[in-house]
């Protein structure tokens, strides 16, 4: 006789979804409509439906540690087609903040340092400044010359600047990186 543990823990991560973004992934009907829709499912370990159906059975570490969540492009066409109305790209982005605060390493160990990049980038400049991103990207997994080839041409050919821009209103992207520090 197979004896199941209470409720309350086989629904735990499933929970804790709830208790952080206000999505009950519950709903989900595994209709796949979401996963169809997705521009980046084709680089992603557990496409979206996978990934609802994963929180359901309570599997927290296979969720955490793939890299699902870090390819989201929050684009939220996941979103518009759920049935169930559920926020599929704010699940993610839920994922996102679990991942780095439990400490769970993504199968790539890369992904979450470039998203950090990224995001600094955009704090920094009020857009992304390539060149630096991908310069602070190798030098931080110790691959320093791994795109050097590719900047010449890129430069002259006016893909990427050498310097970066930043965008007038900067202070406003500023605002809203301190403001959205109270969600995180």
């Amino acid at each position: 006789m197979v004896v199941l543990p209470e409720g309350e823990k086989v629904q735990s991560f499933r929970n804790l979804i709830i208790e952080r973004c206000g999505e009950d992934v519950g709903k989900c009907i595994q209709c796949g409509k979401c996963s169809s829709g997705c521009p980046l499912a084709v680089e992603m370990e557990y496409i979206p439906n996978q990934i609802m159906e994963l929180i359901r059975l309570n599997q927290e570490e296979k969720v955490l540690t793939s890299n699902s969540f870090w390819f989201c492009a929050s684009c939220q066409t996941c979103s518009i087609r759920c049935p169930h109305d559920i926020d599929i790209a704010k699940v993610m982005n839920t994922l996102r903040k679990l991942n780095l605060e439990k400490g769970y390493q993504p199968a790539d160990k890369g992904i979450s340092q470039f998203n950090q990049i990224f995001l600094d980038s955009i704090k920094s400049h009020g857009r992304v400044y390539e060149l630096g991103m991908v310069t602070r990207f190798n030098l931080s997994t110790g691959q320093p010359l791994k795109d050097a080839s590719f900047g010449p041409a890129m430069i002259l050919k006016s893909k990427i600047a050498l310097l970066p821009h930043r965008i007038k209103g900067l202070h406003t992207i500023k605002t809203i990186f301190k403001k959205s520090k109270k969600f995180t």
